[in-house]
C-alpha cells in the first residue's frame, strides 16, 4: 500500500501518477482518457485558467463552514461522487469502496447502472444517502427492474443520464486492444502483457472474481448485462425527452438530469421535472469539441433561474475549482476522476485522500477569500469572461 499523506501525496496528480503505476494501461486509460483528439479533455482542467479570484482583504475567517443542501439533503461539504462506470476494475469492490468513504466523509454517493456491484451492496456501504443513475441499457424493461430495485434499496434521487446516444470514440481504448480483450479471442494475446506487468493489480482482479459483469441490469432472460455489451446496448436505448413521461411514473423522487451544455436543454430538463441539473459533458469521454463545462455554467445558471438546482460535474482537481465552480452558480460540484484517481491507487484510503485534498484546499481558498461559508460564494468572488453569462439565442 504507497504512502498516501503529504508529502508524497500532495495533490490529485499525485494520485494520478500512483493509479497508473498500479493499474495496468488498459484500465488507467479507461479512467484517465478522453474521446477523439481530448480537446475537451484538457479544456475541462484548463479553462479553470480563465477564471481570477476577487479576494477580500483583511478578513478574519477563524472557521469555514462547507456544508450545503443537495435537493433537500445536507451534506458535509459541496461535492458529491459522480458515477464512474466500471469501478470495480479499478479496485477490488470499488463501488462499495466509494460509497462507504463517500458515507465517512459526509457525501452522497452517486452510483453508475454500468457498476460491478449490485445496488443493494452499494446502497448497503455508505450511511448517507445515495442516488442511483440511469442509463436505459438493456432496454426499456431492464432500466424499470433497475428503477424498481433503487427504490425498494432506499436510493433518494434517480440522475438520468442524456448525452449516450452511442459511445463516443476513445482512441485509448482502441490502441490497448479493449474489444480484442473483451472478445477473449486469439487476438487478444498481443495485449495481455500490459497486465502481467502488473501482478499486484491482477491478484486483486482475479481475487475479485475477475472480468466482471453488471449486474444491476438484468436482460429479459434473466441473466446481467455481459460486459462487451455496452456499446451495442447505448446505440439501442437513447434516452429521448419523451421517455421521461415514464420515469417520471416509474420514479416519484426527485429526478436529476446529467449531460446538460445549454441553456436551451436545461429549460427542456425542468420541463420534464427535472429537479436539478448537471452541467456535464460525461468527462469529455462522448462529443469532443463541446464547451468544456465551467464555460457552459454561466448559460445553464441563467437558463434555469431559480427553478431547479445546478450541479457541475468536469475537470474538477483542486479545492480552488470547486469554489470558481460555485461562485458561478453551482450548488455543488460532482467530482469523477479525482476520486477515481484515488481508488485506482489504493482504494478506500485513496478515496479518503483523494476527497481530504478537495476539502483542505476548499477550506484555505474561503480563508484567503475572506468568505466564510462556501455556500456564500457567488461572481462577486470571480473575475470570469463577459461572454460566459449567455450563449447564442
Amino acid at each position: 500500500m504507497p504512502t498516501l499523506a503529504a508529502p508524497r501525496v500532495v495533490n490529485i496528480s499525485d494520485l494520478r501518477l500512483l493509479a497508473r503505476r498500479r493499474l495496468p494501461r488498459a484500465v488507467f486509460d479507461y479512467i484517465d482518457g478522453g474521446a477523439d483528439a481530448e480537446v475537451t479533455l484538457r479544456e475541462n482542467c484548463r479553462v479553470f485558467d480563465d477564471v481570477m479570484f476577487r479576494p477580500r482583504q483583511a478578513v478574519a475567517v477563524p472557521n469555514c463552514d462547507l456544508s450545503t443542501t443537495v435537493l433537500g439533503t445536507r451534506v458535509d461539504m459541496p461535492i458529491l461522487l459522480a458515477p464512474l462506470g466500471s469501478s470495480r476494475m479499478f479496485y477490488p469492490r470499488g463501488e462499495e469502496v466509494a460509497a462507504r468513504e463517500a458515507g465517512r466523509a459526509g457525501l452522497i454517493y452517486v452510483l453508475s447502472t454500468l457498476s460491478g456491484c449490485t445496488l443493494e451492496d452499494v446502497k448497503a456501504a455508505t450511511d448517507r444517502p445515495a442516488w442511483y443513475q440511469l442509463y436505459l441499457t438493456g432496454g426499456v424493461d431492464a432500466a424499470r427492474s433497475g428503477i424498481d430495485r433503487a427504490r425498494a434499496a432506499g436510493f433518494s434521487a434517480l440522475v438520468v443520464t442524456i448525452d449516450t446516444p452511442v459511445a463516443g470514440m476513445r482512441e485509448r481504448d482502441v490502441r490497448n486492444g479493449t474489444k480484442e480483450l473483451l472478445g477473449r479471442g486469439v487476438s487478444m494475446l498481443r495485449y495481455v502483457p500490459q497486465f502481467l506487468a502488473r501482478p499486484r493489480w491482477l491478484m486483486d482482479f482475479l481475487g475479485d472474481g475477475g472480468l466482471m459483469d453488471f449486474p444491476n441490469v438484468v436482460l429479459p432472460d434473466g441473466s446481467p448485462l455481459p460486459y462487451a455489451d455496452v456499446s451495442a446496448a447505448l446505440q439501442r436505448t437513447t434516452v429521448t425527452w419523451s421517455d421521461f413521461d415514464w420515469i417520471r411514473t416509474a420514479w416519484d423522487l426527485p429526478i436529476v438530469v446529467k449531460g446538460i451544455l445549454t441553456g436551451h436543454d436545461a429549460q427542456r430538463a425542468i420541463d420534464v421535472g427535472a429537479a436539478a441539473v448537471v452541467v456535464s459533458n460525461h468527462g469529455a469521454r462522448q462529443l469532443d469539441g463541446v464547451s468544456p463545462t465551467l464555460r457552459a455554467l454561466p448559460e445553464v445558471v441563467a437558463a434555469v433561474d431559480g427553478r431547479a438546482e445546478v450541479l457541475f460535474d468536469g475537470g474538477v482537481r483542486r479545492g480552488s475549482d470547486v469554489a470558481k465552480a460555485l461562485a458561478l452558480g453551482a450548488r455543488a460540484v460532482l467530482v469523477g476522476r479525482a476520486y477515481g484517481y484515488g481508488l485506482g491507487a489504493a482504494g478506500g484510503p485513496g478515496v479518503e485522500r483523494a476527497v481530504e485534498i478537495i476539502r483542505t484546499d476548499l477550506i484555505r481558498t474561503l480563508k484567503l477569500l475572506g468568505c466564510a461559508a462556501s455556500a456564500d460564494l457567488d461572481r462577486s468572488y470571480v473575475d470570469a469572461p463577459p461572454t460566459w453569462t449567455t450563449g447564442p439565442g
